[in-house]
């Protein structure tokens, strides 16, 4: 079963999406297998986003993730990683599909609502930055048989 990490970051609390915004993942099937509010530290900001230390837009990516409270979401399921990309669209909120997360609620480069792991490995890594493993949780959500033919997520 595969996992992936999302942090609805802090535009989407500003705004009050947060509840639209996991429900959309849930109806999708994805399991909630770890979820907490936080604030993201400078230094672990830079350890999250370090892939894009050496970028023109790295110390406003920093800024903007520390800016105020988020929710970090572990998610479980079939093709979990591919699935929560396909919900969240384009990066850019004024590219993005309408019926995406960011194509409905966005429409900026920045200020793009939600984080989610691009692979396999960065989805471990991901997770592993925040939450510690008796903090994430394994199990079925009732209904799962009508959702995926394995009956699990």
């Amino acid at each position: 079963m595969e996992r992936t990490l999302i942090i609805l970051k802090p535009d989407a609390l500003q705004r009050r999406l947060i509840g639209r915004i996991i429900q959309r993942f849930e109806e999708k099937g994805l399991a909630i297998v770890g979820l907490k509010l936080v604030s993201i530290s400078r230094d672990l900001a830079g350890r999250h986003y370090a892939a894009h230390k050496d970028k023109p837009f790295f110390p406003r990516l920093i800024d903007y993730i520390t800016s105020g409270p988020v929710i970090v979401m572990a998610l479980q399921g079939p093709r979990a990683i591919e699935m929560a990309r396909m919900l969240m669209g384009a990066t850019a909120g004024f590219e993005a599909s309408p019926g995406t997360i960011r194509g409905d609620f966005g429409a900026d480069q920045t200020f793009n609502l939600v984080h989610g792991s691009d692979s396999p490995e960065a989805a471990r890594n991901e997770i592993a930055l925040f939450f510690a493993e008796d903090e994430l949780l394994d199990y079925s959500p009732a209904g799962s048989e009508w959702v995926f033919e394995s009956g699990k997520t």
